[in-house]
């Protein structure tokens, strides 16, 4: 059995897309392989694999202690993603920018969510060879599709209108995640739903807190701000959409977007370069806000667009689906153990 001690502090921030993929990782392991994989978590005993999710000071001090075996790095962030979530004195920004990068240097293993990550990790001054990507998953036991039937229900149980076209955003509520465009789209759509569920998970260092505090203390009558709910939730907020849109303009691989394919929610995307390398063909890309009310205004006319997008998320759904990810996850730690053992014999 190939002892793993997962490093995370995802959890204690709500609200985060990378807490969703630690949650996702643990369960999926703890369920298909309790024969093969022991996990432990944030334990400072021998183990075969170091498996850092966050960059926590703590975790990158324990990886000089001995018994760490392979430490492995799981990328969800990099310097540019990060550039417009926060706001920090440039002299700190510089200082954890340094940091951040140091400490996945410091790994012997990386592992990214988005193949377009290698090249910008190299040139950052990781080696490639330590480099594997992994997509991200989501459980279909947790996001799924529920009857059309249904729909009314959810709506009336989550307090939003009953009738109309309702658009559903998730996220962080920050500039990065375009939510400036969401709520001006849901200005210039009055008849419809908009319901944005995100919170500042990052309070008021959060960039364009300000900004965006005062929108949410005082929304458009259309625009609905649940906050960061339960993830249990979740589910049903998908369920009860007519379609998915994430405006956002930087990202890996959002959890967000595989939770709404899961659920075969139709689903529009910021056009981002990052994504065609990855779900090409299982979203209506819009490049602007112009564009995003376009890809609206034809799904909420057209019945038959709003089914073959249905069914386009959840191809892409089978495709990132937990059986799948979970071999390519099997087979990445027992090679690790594998070289590991090659180097010492």
């Amino acid at each position: 059995m190939i002892r793993i001690t997962m490093f995370s502090a995802a959890e204690t921030v709500p609200g985060q897309g990378v807490g969703s993929a630690y949650r996702e990782l643990v369960n999926l392991l703890t369920e298909k392989f309790p024969n093969e994989f022991e996990l432990k978590f944030n334990s400072l005993a021998k183990t075969d694999i170091s498996h850092y999710h966050t960059i926590n000071l703590g975790f990158f001090l324990n990886t000089f202690l001995p018994g760490r075996g392979t430490k492995v790095g799981y990328v969800h962030f990099i310097p540019e993603t990060l550039e417009d979530s926060i706001k920090l004195w440039w002299p700190f920004k510089k200082i954890f920018y340094w940091y951040m990068m140091t400490f996945y240097k410091r790994m012997d293993q990386i592992v990214v969510v988005n193949p377009v990550f290698i090249d910008k990790l190299v040139a950052l001054g990781v080696k490639r060879e330590k480099i594997t990507f992994i997509p991200n998953f989501v459980s279909k036991k947790v996001f799924y599709k529920q009857p059309i039937i249904q729909k009314t229900k959810l709506r009336q149980k989550l307090n939003l209108p009953e009738q109309g076209y309702t658009v559903l955003g998730v996220g962080q509520v920050q500039v990065r995640k375009g939510v400036l465009d969401f709520i001006q789209l849901a200005k210039d759509n009055p008849d419809w739903t908009f319901v944005w569920v995100g919170g500042f998970s990052f309070g008021s260092i959060t960039a364009g807190y300000d900004q965006l505090k005062k929108v949410i203390d005082n929304p458009p009558k259309n625009l609905i701000f649940p906050g960061i709910v339960d993830r249990s939730l979740m589910n049903d907020y998908y369920n009860a959409a007519d379609v998915f849109l994430l405006p956002s303009y930087t990202e890996l691989f959002p959890m967000s977007a595989l939770e709404a394919f899961s659920t075969g929610t139709p689903t529009i995307l910021r056009d981002l370069e990052l994504y065609q390398a990855i779900i090409a063909g299982y979203y209506l890309p819009a490049y602007d806000r112009q564009a995003m009310q376009t890809q609206l205004d034809k799904l909420a006319k057209d019945d038959g667009l709003q089914e073959r997008m249905s069914q386009q998320s959840l191809s892409a759904s089978e495709y990132y689906s937990a059986e799948r990810v979970s071999k390519i996850w099997e087979a990445y730690y027992t090679a690790q153990v594998q070289y590991k053992n090659n180097e010492v014999n």
